[in-house]
């Protein structure tokens, strides 16, 4: 029986960049930044938190140089099929923040039925929800 996930990942172009937006911009720590062999291993988690995503670069060892340009193009368009979701306890303060640092904001605050959030693409295009979340969704 599983018991919990405590990796996922995502595609970036620029690890880098993608640790500089990722934790200076959305305030995540890094959680491991090692050389892996064939790759540089770069992961990335909410303070305190125990799930880390990994900041993955196309190419090898998982991807040859065309399938990894393939990939490139998908994420670049959004249809790189990562995204993330977090939870915060001051969206409008997020919301604030992310606008400062002049993120590309893909649906500004709403209403919606778990709470209150909104989205962002991160400089690769990847998708990113941040949002409050009811206590008591079951209405």
């Amino acid at each position: 029986m599983l018991t919990r996930n405590n990796i996922s990942s995502i595609f970036v172009f620029d690890q880098d960049e993608a640790k500089q937006f990722y934790t200076e911009v959305l305030g995540l720590e890094v959680a491991d930044d090692m050389d892996f062999g064939p790759m540089r291993w770069l992961t990335v988690r909410v303070p305190g938190d125990t799930k880390v995503t990994l900041l993955e670069k196309p190419g090898p060892p998982g991807h040859d140089e065309e399938t990894a340009e393939q990939v490139r193009a998908l994420v670049a368009k959004g249809a790189g099929g990562g995204w993330l979701a977090f939870t915060t306890d001051d969206l409008d303060g997020m919301w604030e923040k992310v606008g400062a640092a002049g993120v590309d904001v893909t649906q500004e605050i709403v209403q919606q039925p778990y709470g209150r959030d909104f989205a962002i693409r991160d400089p690769f295009g990847n998708h990113i929800r941040i949002g409050e979340v009811y206590e008591d969704v079951s209405g």
